[in-house]
């Protein structure tokens, strides 16, 4: 089994960044495609971002040109930096990693963007 960590939430100003981190542990050779998702209150979780096990990247619209996925494979780590951060950013986000079996879903971390 793939175990997912989150960190790097916080509360951070409109127009600020934050970097956020996600560390996988376990079965790491069978992970293929990781992702961000985000969830508000009262909203369906979204996908953000993801990257595949070769680099390739794809964005929502709400993400692309403000937010950056990327992964280094030696510390088995994905990041989401997030720049221009504006209100509706606000949210719960959770990393996922997609196996051939399965897929594992970190707790997640709040993001609030707030003045």
């Amino acid at each position: 089994q793939v175990q997912l960590v989150e960190s790097g939430g916080g509360l951070v100003q409109p127009g600020g960044s934050l970097r956020l981190s996600c560390a996988a542990s376990g079965s790491i050779n069978d992970i293929g495609v990781m992702a961000w998702y985000r969830q508000s209150p009262g909203k369906q979780r979204d996908r953000v971002a993801s990257i595949s096990s070769s680099g390739n990247t794809d964005y929502a619209d709400s993400a692309e040109g403000r937010f950056t996925i990327s992964r280094d494979n030696a510390k088995n780590t994905v990041y989401l930096q997030m720049n221009g951060l504006k209100p509706e950013d606000t949210a719960v986000y959770s990393c996922r990693a997609v196996t051939t079996r399965y897929s594992a879903w970190g707790q997640g971390t709040q993001v609030i963007v707030s003045s």
